[in-house]
């Protein structure tokens, strides 16, 4: 049994190193993109007095797929906004359990925001919708809604698997809550403990 645990964990960690390599790739080349774009732009705009027609398009484009795709960064680094206050007077199994339900819960609320945004991307390339500069199909640029929210879907699932088939508690499938994630009574985690009245 804990061979199969293990050997199921093994597949999941070889899943989400390939759904990181894509997230790094789509994020560091819409970055290098913009940058590249907004340089070129302002460069022609210097020595030639003429920007590159549609940079700001093309980089509006990019920040949304910047956006939905680092949804499911977020997700696999656990630097998304969490509502902690319950969560953070549990220990133990609780805390665990109550993550684990998180997990679900988010899980099921990306697919259902991968779904809707699928659903749009539908209706927007049915319509014909096209970029007003440069005329790109608009459909094309917002696949990085439902590709983001299934991605982050995705990762919460992997931290719901990580936690219940791997004792302690797991905020990513790849990190680990330690002792100094945990708020100490009165303080906040890495800060300092102030004695005076």
């Amino acid at each position: 049994m804990k061979f199969a645990f293990n050997g199921l964990l093994a597949v999941l960690a070889v899943f989400d190193r390939a759904i990181g390599v894509l997230e790094r790739l789509v994020i560091g080349a819409t970055v290098l993109a913009m940058a590249f774009l907004m340089s070129a732009h302002v460069v022609g705009q210097l020595v030639f007095d003429q920007g590159i027609p549609g940079s700001y398009e093309v980089t509006e484009m990019l920040i949304v797929v910047m956006t939905f795709v680092g949804v499911s960064y977020a997700a696999r680094h656990a630097r998304h906004i969490r509502m902690s206050a319950l969560y953070e007077q549990l220990s133990g199994a609780p805390r665990k359990g109550l993550l684990m339900l998180i997990c679900a819960g988010t899980a099921a609320l990306m697919f259902y925001f991968a779904w809707k945004s699928g659903q749009y991307v539908l209706e927007i390339q049915g319509r014909g919708r096209v970029s007003s500069s440069l005329g790109l199909p608009m459909w094309i640029v917002y696949l990085a809604l439902p590709a983001g929210f299934g991605l982050a879907g995705v990762q919460y699932l992997l931290t719901l698997a990580r936690n219940a088939l791997t004792p302690g508690i797991w905020r990513s499938f790849n990190e680990r809550e330690t002792y100094s994630d945990v708020p100490v009574h009165g303080t906040e985690a890495g800060g300092s403990h102030d004695d005076r009245a």
